[in-house]
């Protein structure tokens, strides 16, 4: 292990994002411990070879266990004594919420209080974790801001996010624990989730079944390609929210919480996508047609997202733009070379 980088834990590490964000922070020469249940939410295949990628560097370290098993988080933070942790684990889907909402409760309630619990005891520069675009919820202004009221959640989902956001400003207020929440939108591209849209869809055209169009067709996504989303996470890394009780610095913008030091920020393309654009960027790169099963809307999904990400730019001067065409094929590329072996 590298002795003079920062130590970084990353939870949820063998996930599409947590991966992404894992193999960065190696490249850049970070020690990086990566925690993670492997459940079987989806094709745990999948989990365990991205976490074999990872386990090719010496830099990285990774163990196997659940959020809620507050002993065994307890004692790899404490052995691996993190500067920086960045807190992606969650049990995700807005449509799996309606099945199974205990486990949303578990994992992302429970297993967020534990890792607050063990934070707050910690000398932690910065925690930095995943919220999500959901929680704006039934709002109708667009683009969505993160100073818009967040108070009518639809989906179990992001009501548990919303719940953490909340929980980490009190946290950060009660034990000044600088905490950044990270708002995502729609987020794609290679190593994907397979219950995701691109997943699903990608993989129905080329075994010539039909997909499933909800509302109809009507509907706008803010898909947001996962490079952009790690380059976005990697840059607020290294820009805390202040302790403003000592008065160091204060930002400007009125998204940063008065009373702690806390912020949550959107990362999104700020570009949103008929969804029927979208399934046609997959027929082209694909070359094939796809048969359409329209449905209506389902329960807990919203219409259209679309994020302003003008804090994101403030504070990183970044902002994200891949082309949806490029994210596509970028995805269709590693889809096909993973599953044709």
């Amino acid at each position: 292990m590298s002795a003079n980088k920062k130590n970084i834990i990353v939870t949820g590490s063998a996930g599409f994002i947590g991966f992404h964000v894992c193999k960065y922070l190696l490249s850049k020469g970070f020690n990086v411990l990566g925690y993670d249940a492997m459940t079987d939410y989806y094709d745990v295949n999948l989990k365990k070879n991205r976490n074999s990628i990872l386990l090719k560097s010496s830099s990285y370290q990774n163990v196997i266990g659940l959020l809620e098993n507050k002993d065994l988080l307890f004692n790899t933070i404490k052995s691996f004594n993190p500067k920086i942790v960045i807190h992606l684990a969650a049990q995700a889907g807005v449509r799996f919420s309606i099945k199974s909402p205990e486990s949303y409760i578990n994992s992302n309630i429970i297993g967020t209080f534990n890792l607050l619990e063990i934070l707050k005891k910690k000398e932690i520069e910065h925690f930095l974790m995943a919220s999500t675009s959901s929680v704006y919820g039934a709002n109708e202004e667009l683009p969505f801001v993160e100073n818009q009221k967040t108070d009518h959640q639809i989906s179990f989902y992001a009501v548990t996010k919303k719940s953490n956001e909340l929980m980490t400003h009190s946290y950060s207020h009660m034990y000044l624990l600088p905490t950044t929440m990270f708002r995502f939108f729609t987020v794609y591209g290679p190593w994907g989730r397979p219950d995701m849209a691109l997943f699903k869809f990608t993989r129905k055209i080329l075994e010539n079944e039909p997909i499933d169009v909800y509302n109809y067709g009507k509907m706008k996504r803010d898909f947001t390609y996962v490079d952009d989303i790690v380059k976005a996470i990697c840059l607020l890394m290294n820009e805390p929210p202040v302790n403003i009780r000592t008065n160091k610095k204060l930002y400007s913008n009125d998204t940063l919480s008065k009373v702690a030091p806390w912020r949550v920020v959107n990362i999104g393309n700020t570009k949103p996508v008929e969804l029927m654009d979208y399934v046609r960027a997959i027929e082209k790169e694909l070359n094939m047609k796809s048969k359409i099963n329209y449905l209506p809307l389902q329960p807990g999904d919203v219409p259209e997202t679309f994020s302003n990400v003008d804090l994101l730019k403030y504070l990183t001067g970044f902002k994200p733009d891949t082309d949806i065409n490029h994210g596509v094929k970028q995805f269709i590329n590693w889809y096909k070379s993973y599953y044709e072996k």
